[in-house]
């Protein structure tokens, strides 16, 4: 038997050849289909959390490392810094963990937990709705249309 008859399609890209399946219109098998929801990102951009305790620092950190947009965090000094939150290091203290950030100058300053007076996510979500399952949808339809050459390749951001 070729690649095809084992549900192989040559003119998928290889890591989508397991999870993208064409779509099926009133198939028994659809309703019989175990369906598991994918991870969905929260919308946080424009979110200015209150920073109460050490707790709340310690979370919207955490939200703003999964964000993939810019932040704006004030510092107490009232100095504020805003670009691509890319790491934080986690220790017992706030006093000794970091985040470091990505500025458009190429910058990469770091700020220590105990400096953070507020984290504003001022920056667009990239990826928002750029997901995985959203790209095999559109190929299926580009495919379904008769599209030749489908690039893997992404779309561009701007």
């Amino acid at each position: 038997m070729s690649g095809r008859e084992h549900g192989h399609d040559p003119l998928l890209p290889h890591g989508a050849q397991a999870v993208a399946a064409p779509p099926r219109a009133n198939d028994e098998l659809t309703d019989e289909l175990e369906v598991v929801p994918g991870f969905e990102h929260e919308n946080l951009q424009g979110w200015i959390p209150q920073l109460a305790t050490e707790a709340d620092i310690r979370a919207v950190i955490e939200k703003a490392f999964d964000y993939r947009g810019d932040v704006t965090i004030t510092r107490k000094n009232g100095a504020e810094v805003t670009g691509y939150l890319f790491d934080r290091r986690v220790a017992p203290t706030l006093e000794n963990s970091i985040v470091r950030l990505m500025l458009a100058s190429g910058e990469r300053p770091t700020v220590p937990y105990s400096e953070i007076a507020a984290i504003a996510f001022t920056g667009r979500d990239t990826a928002a709705g750029k997901s995985y399952e959203a790209w095999v949808k559109k190929y299926w339809e580009k495919r379904a249309k008769g599209e030749k050459n489908i690039s893997i390749e992404p779309e561009a951001l701007e």
